[in-house]
């Protein structure tokens, strides 16, 4: 099983129900679909509806990535598990064999074409080639990650949310309170459920 994907320094956490549950993916599945130039993206979360515009010349291997998670419906209910001052991260499906079987699938590297300012979405890594599943929001300005984690797409409505996300937990551990990811990989959402119930979530993630 492959561990969490890192975002270099540190990055998110939110709230959870009942709810986010039952949007969970019933079915595992992958496709291999080719995404639009560009389009956009309706996280609608615990704290109100993101959206986010994807440009995929900005990345072309991850947006067709993204676009296929979504399609399946990977992200609905994912806890925004991990947030600090700098990120907000989710991308760790509920269910673990989602996870699983798409934590299988790797991402070709992309050229870095957009800076990692305030408002972007980019995919967390621990190196070339390592991205899959997990991505974060900047918070903040983070142009120190501009060398190599390329930006997927912006915020262009509901960053009141995304600032509001529950950060109370703090960085995983030893850096914080947070989620432990080899628990989170192997337990999904029941685990954060039992343990981190304040996490905020995503209800479900739409092409608009």
């Amino acid at each position: 099983m492959r561990p969490i994907l890192l975002v270099l320094c540190a990055v998110l956490i939110g709230c959870s129900s009942q709810e986010a549950k039952k949007e969970a993916p019933k079915k595992a599945e992958v496709k291999n679909e080719t995404a639009p130039d560009v389009f956009t993206v309706l996280f609608d979360t615990s704290k109100g509806p993101v959206t986010v515009e994807i440009h995929r010349d900005w990345a072309p291997h991850g947006v067709d990535h993204l676009y296929n998670l979504i399609k399946t419906g990977y992200y609905d209910g994912n806890r925004i598990y991990r947030v600090t001052h700098s990120y907000a991260q989710f991308g760790v499906n509920g269910d673990p064999a989602t996870s699983r079987l798409w934590s299988m699938v790797s991402i070709p590297p992309d050229p870095v074409k957009q800076s990692n300012v305030k408002g972007m979405l980019t995919y967390a890594q621990t190196g070339t080639g390592s991205r899959t599943t997990q991505l974060f929001f900047n918070l903040r300005d983070n142009k120190s990650l501009d060398k190599t984690f390329a930006p997927i797409g912006k915020v262009t409505s509901g960053w009141d949310a995304v600032e509001h996300f529950y950060s109370g937990y703090g960085d995983w551990p030893p850096a914080g309170a947070g989620p432990e990811q080899a628990k989170l990989q192997a337990e999904g959402n029941s685990y954060l459920e039992a343990q981190f119930p304040r996490l905020d979530y995503i209800k479900k993630a739409s092409i608009q």
